[in-house]
């Protein structure tokens, strides 16, 4: 079921984890999916994907189309979502300052957290930016091929980092050795420039430095990315420019944050 391990915990009701992940199947820009669609996303037997749809409509959940027979999501889930970025502390702190410094670099910077083996926006800042990139809010990006997925895993304690890194070898195979050496590299570096970069690693024509941010409460941890077209995020403006530009960011939302 996705990239959930149930186990042996009597405290875990399979049932209610099974309706969320017929909700976590839909993706932004998805449109409608229908129950064949949804078994093949989450891996659950079609007959149990169909009770669990219906189930969802009638709690509003979920809407039907019956011309084609197929879902969206309705506005009592996307309420949930709302609420749930309204409540984040980080977001509204971050949200100004991101504005403030996307434009002054003419670039989108974007906040994420972790989300499984994906890291997944909450929010997202053009500035004044030409480039752009079809993410938005809610979009989930790969954790192992990307700056903001690299900056979370380089927040991370080793033990946790171990589990992560059990995970990604499951979910990238034969490819993950290659990865790792990737995101290791970044890592290593990490403490010595305070951001990770990425070159084309998730996609050709984009360049990316990311930053953690950890709560000093322990509410949670955080990642900014900023990146774009090679022939402006270039080898030495992610290492002069955008990565120190993201650093100083981070440094100026954990002070606000700790009411320094």
């Amino acid at each position: 079921m996705g990239d959930v391990q149930i186990g042996q915990d009597r405290k875990f009701v399979v049932s209610l984890a099974r309706g969320l992940e017929v909700l976590r199947a839909f993706r932004v820009r998805d449109g409608f999916l229908g129950n064949h669609e949804i078994a093949e996303r989450t891996g659950l037997p079609r007959p149990t994907v169909t009770r669990l749809t219906y189930t969802l409509c009638q709690l509003g959940y979920l809407m039907q189309v019956p011309r084609i027979g197929k879902y969206q999501l309705a506005p009592s889930a996307i309420t949930l979502g709302y609420s749930a970025l309204a409540n984040l502390g980080v977001r509204q702190v971050a949200r100004p300052l991101m504005e403030e410094v996307s434009d002054r670099l003419a670039a989108p910077i974007a906040l994420g957290v972790l989300d499984r083996n994906r890291a997944l926006y909450v929010d997202i800042s053009r500035g004044s930016s030409t480039f752009t990139v079809q993410l938005d809010i809610g979009a989930r990006v790969p954790l192992a091929k990307t700056a903001m997925g690299w900056a979370l895993i380089a927040a991370m304690e080793p033990a946790e980092r171990d589990a992560v890194f059990d995970r990604l070898a499951e979910r990238h195979g034969d490819d993950w050795p290659a990865l790792r050496a990737q995101i290791e590299a970044a890592i290593e570096r990490y403490p010595q420039r305070g951001f990770v970069a990425s070159e084309g690693n998730w996609r050709s024509d984009i360049n990316a430095v990311g930053v953690p941010l950890v709560t000093a409460d322990g509410s949670g941890v955080y990642a900014f990315n900023c990146g774009g077209p090679p022939h402006q995020f270039t080898r030495d403006k992610m290492e002069t420019v955008y990565g120190p530009a993201i650093v100083a960011l981070v440094r100026d939302i954990e002070r606000v944050l700790n009411g320094t």
